[in-house]
């Protein structure tokens, strides 16, 4: 354990170093490289802000995979599965460039998707109380679906300053810890490359925002959350239910959202401002507490429910609802799926 302790921070320390330097950059040429996100009715900022700063996050976690792989740590087909998150970055930037259509962009993540999941073989029974779900083809595909879904989900929650790097540190500073006690070493690496590669973009991302992620790095990083927790699950480190704890607001907001849009006939993959992260910024005039709010969320009242589904997995699923329930109450509160009134842009 001791081990694997010293070469978290040593990494961590470097990739964040890395991370904030590399953004610094981006934030420079972005405009150069015509990825710039002009404001739009929906915006939630009225000035032009460069975009695509998530590729210093897919550029750092790629080269320490990579290296991590050459030294033999990571294995080949744990490291094949890593590579459907480049393809997704890849559509992500062709994106954030052209503005790429759905009906060419949803296939193409599917794709990358199924071959993550090809790679990592069939998925680990699912715990679900005094059951367990152990169709492999199911499991399978559920994996794929979940993870074009993730994607989506965390390009749909990138929706103000700070708010998605905040979540990324938290979710990988938990799993982090996590996996401290179970010498997972895949894992705890890649999870500690994550954190310190968000906790630099993010000092670039806090409002006001000097730069945005963009579809290049919410996509990116919603997808390899999914591998990661698809990791724990073949490793035996983690459930699937501590993830759905961890990534709790970003699930429910999203999901909530999603579901009352299409009962409106909107059309889902369509961009809008109605999140009830947005309908709280609006109303609070801020995108900073909001953020605070969600991470205070996060270590408050997530993180407790997410240790104790580690270190009592058989009770995951019931600790999930537990963890959800307040969350589901709060986004209707908020009329998730409801556009409030109109964008703004804070001070």
């Amino acid at each position: 354990m001791g081990v694997l302790v010293l070469s978290m921070l040593i990494l961590i320390a470097g990739v964040f170093a890395s991370s904030v330097l590399l953004t610094g950059v981006l934030v420079r040429i972005a405009p150069r490289l015509r990825l710039l996100d002009l404001p739009v009715s929906r915006s939630a900022h009225a000035r032009p802000v460069p975009l695509g700063g998530g590729l210093s996050i897919v550029v750092l976690f790629g080269v320490v995979a990579c290296y991590y792989f050459l030294k033999g740590v990571i294995p080949l087909p744990e490291f094949l599965a890593l590579t459907g998150g480049v393809g997704v970055a890849i559509i992500g930037l062709i994106d954030d460039r052209n503005q790429l259509d759905a009906q060419w962009r949803v296939p193409l993540q599917f794709v990358a998707a199924a071959w993550s999941v090809w790679w990592l073989g069939d998925v680990p029974p699912i715990g679900i109380g005094i059951w367990s779900l152990q169709v492999p083809w199911l499991l399978n595909g559920m994996a794929i679906v979940a993870l074009v879904w993730l994607l989506n989900l965390y390009n749909f929650m990138d929706g103000i300053d700070g708010l998605a790097a905040s979540e990324l540190v938290f979710v990988n500073l938990l799993a982090s810890l996590f996996v401290i006690t179970s010498d997972d070493l895949v894992l705890g690496l890649l999870s500690g490359t994550l954190l310190a590669a968000g906790a630099g973009f993010l000092v670039w991302n806090w409002a006001p925002a000097k730069i945005f992620l963009g579809d290049v790095g919410s996509g990116f990083i919603g997808f390899t959350l999914g591998i990661l927790a698809l990791l724990s699950m073949h490793h035996g480190s983690m459930t699937v239910w501590s993830w759905v704890i961890m990534l709790a607001i970003f699930i429910v907001d999203a999901t909530i959202t999603l579901f009352r849009r299409c009962l409106g006939g909107e059309k889902w993959f369509e961009g809008h401002a109605s999140h009830a992260y947005q309908n709280a910024a609006r109303q609070y005039k801020s995108h900073s507490k909001v953020t605070i709010t969600v991470v205070l969320i996060n270590c408050l009242w997530l993180a407790p429910l997410a240790w104790l589904s580690v270190s009592r997995p058989e009770l995951g699923v019931y600790l999930a609802l537990v963890a959800l329930l307040p969350l589901v109450v709060l986004a209707v509160k908020l009329n998730a799926g409801k556009l409030t009134e109109v964008a703004f842009d804070p001070p």
